[in-house]
């Protein structure tokens, strides 16, 4: 299954992220749901091995640099990892099927998106409000508020494939101030390897994975992210973060009326049934 559209696709998200940081899932898998006709499912399935893949590299290179703070990745992991795990097997207790399942994931993947996005414009200003005052916060308190966030990010993550990138490291800048942006983003990459890994072996588990569409979307995303990493310093941040805010606000619009359309249609058809 060799189709240029794909591999541009993979390209595509592969230059926004490498000069975002951020961007992977909360791109692939709704390009994948509405451009494709891919399954929500078989998307988020496909898109969590593809970005523990992709991430892997960067986070050997973030650790060959020093620049990942390794008690924050374990914190973090010590709520995704669990949290990932018990929601996959909710996810098969359920056991989903059709219209319920995409409609689930769809919710989900809105909300992500929503959060995604909102970190993105209003980092900057959380930053100035917040810093100060966590600055003041004791170990104790940041450690449990970093398995917490760890816990959200398993869950959404497992479900959408959103969350772990601009969510993250929004969290990560307000609970360890004191960190530079490297090591911030480096321990964000780090803690998704495990995170997108595990979700993405337990929807393989549940038959959520197409290997042949996640081997020709790494075709193009490998060069991609190569090429963004490079043009990373030659964009400003902010034009970046706004726009890729923008993208990720119409694409849940675009989820949303595209549900709406479902359920009017479903709606109908029990209309006309009765």
């Amino acid at each position: 299954m060799f189709d240029p559209l794909y591999v541009a696709s993979g390209f595509g998200v592969g230059l926004l992220v490498g000069m975002t940081g951020v961007g992977g899932g909360s791109l692939m898998t709704p390009l994948l749901i509405l451009l494709f006709g891919v399954h929500p499912s078989t998307a988020v399935g496909t898109d969590l091995l593809y970005a523990a893949a992709t991430k892997t590299a960067g986070s050997v290179v973030h650790g060959w640099s020093r620049s990942v703070h390794w008690p924050a990745v374990l914190r973090l992991a010590c709520g995704s990892i669990p949290a990932s795990a018990l929601t996959l097997l909710v996810l098969w207790k359920l056991d989903l099927k059709s219209d319920a399942e995409r409609s689930m994931v769809n919710l989900v993947l809105c909300f992500a998106l929503l959060l995604t996005a909102t970190s993105l414009i209003f980092r900057k200003s959380l930053m100035e409000r917040y810093r100060r005052r966590l600055e003041q916060v004791d170990a104790r308190a940041t450690a449990i508020a970093t398995v917490a966030t760890g816990i959200v990010l398993g869950v959404l993550v497992s479900i959408s494939s959103v969350g772990a990138g601009a969510v993250g490291v929004t969290v990560l800048l307000l609970l360890y101030p004191r960190l530079p942006m490297a090591t911030i983003v480096g321990s964000d990459i780090a803690h998704a390897v495990p995170l997108t890994l595990v979700a993405g072996i337990g929807h393989w588990a549940l038959g959520d994975v197409d290997w042949a569409l996640m081997g020709v979307l790494l075709l193009g995303s490998l060069p991609g992210i190569v090429i963004g990493s490079y043009s990373a310093t030659r964009v400003p941040e902010t034009l970046l973060r706004l726009t890729l805010a923008c993208v990720l606000f119409a694409v849940t619009g675009k989820i949303v009326f595209a549900e709406l359309n479902l359920s009017t249609v479903f709606v109908t058809a029990l209309a006309w049934t009765h």
